[in-house]
Order: C-alpha cells, then structure tokens, then sequence
C-alpha cells in the first residue's frame, strides 16, 4: 500500500464495517499490529495516560477524534515527542468528499492549527522508528520537558517516544533538577 501511496498511486479502501479499517488500509502506515485507542478523553489524567501510551507504543496507533480537537490533539502528541512520527489524518471515509493528508505529527498538527477539518476524523500514527539516541540528549530534553512544567510521566512518555528505552526514560524522567 505504502508503495502505491509514494508512486502517486490514489488509494480508494473498499467501504466496511468500521471507519478504522477504512483508515488503517488507505494510510499506508503498517497495520500488521495496531492499537485502537477510540476517543481520547477531552482533558485530564485519563488523557494524559493515553497520550503517554500511545507515545510509548511502537507500533500504529489509530484513534478517533472529533473535528474540532484534531489540531490540540496533534499538538498534544508533538509535546509528548511524537513530532518526526509518521501520520494521516482521514476524514469523511467512504464518503463523497473522503480525504487523507499524510505526513509527520508536527506537519499535520501545523496543517490543522486551531481550525479542524470537517466531517469524521480517524488518526492514524505509524510505528515509531527505532533510533539511537545519546543519553546527553535525552538527559536535555527532559530538562527542557521539566522547565516547560510537565510531569514525570509525560517526561518518561517523551523520551521514549524519542526512542529511549523504558528504563533509561524513567531513570531521566525521574532525575531532580540540578
């Protein structure tokens, strides 16, 4: 699918059941291992939990969204270091005007701004790439997470979405300031 989407190949999914399949085929993004994670809570402890499993989760996330949140969501996901992700954002599946905007997590969330897109929204967030980071690095961005006030939790979400280990992250994220 990814190979016909860079050839310039328009995708068209077959209509289903379910607007997640839908996006999941036409995103071009992996989908031999998902997880759905529906509608994010709206604010709160429970959202944060979700952004930080989804930054923790290698694999493609897909989560429904309603139009109007679809920008702050994508900003949400940048902060929790999701930026250089890879991601569609699909409205309207199966519908007369379906559409899908690919790109990097930070591109759509500067696509979207405040202003959201019409229609039903489903974001798709491909698997997260293994790099290797230096801890140096990461030890500064999570000194640049703390300074911006963000907790231990979404500092440890952070790190491993910048492709920290989870013990490594923890370790950082929970280090006091010097």
């Amino acid at each position: 699918m990814a190979g016909a989407i860079e050839a310039g190949i328009e995708v068209v999914p077959v209509p289903g059941a379910s607007a997640l399949l839908a996006a999941l085929a036409g995103a071009g993004l992996g989908a031999e291992r998902f997880t759905f994670f529906g509608f994010l809570e709206r604010r709160g402890r429970a959202r944060a939990e979700a952004i930080a499993e989804i930054a923790a989760t290698p694999h493609t996330c897909v989560l429904y969204e309603a139009p109007g949140r679809v920008g702050a969501t994508l900003r949400n996901l940048v902060e929790a270091g999701m930026s250089e992700r890879k991601c569609a954002v699909a409205r309207e599946l199966t519908k007369k005007f379906e559409e899908f905007r690919r790109g990097t997590v930070a591109g759509l969330a500067a696509h979207y701004g405040e202003e959201g897109p019409r229609g039903e929204v489903v974001i798709v967030l491909g698997p997260r790439g293994e790099k290797q980071v230096d801890e140096d690095e990461l030890r500064k961005h999570a000194a640049a997470l703390r300074a911006e006030g963000k907790t231990p939790r979404e500092i440890v979400a952070g790190l491993i979405a910048m492709g920290a280990t989870r013990n490594l992250a923890y370790r950082l994220g929970h280090e006091r300031a010097p």
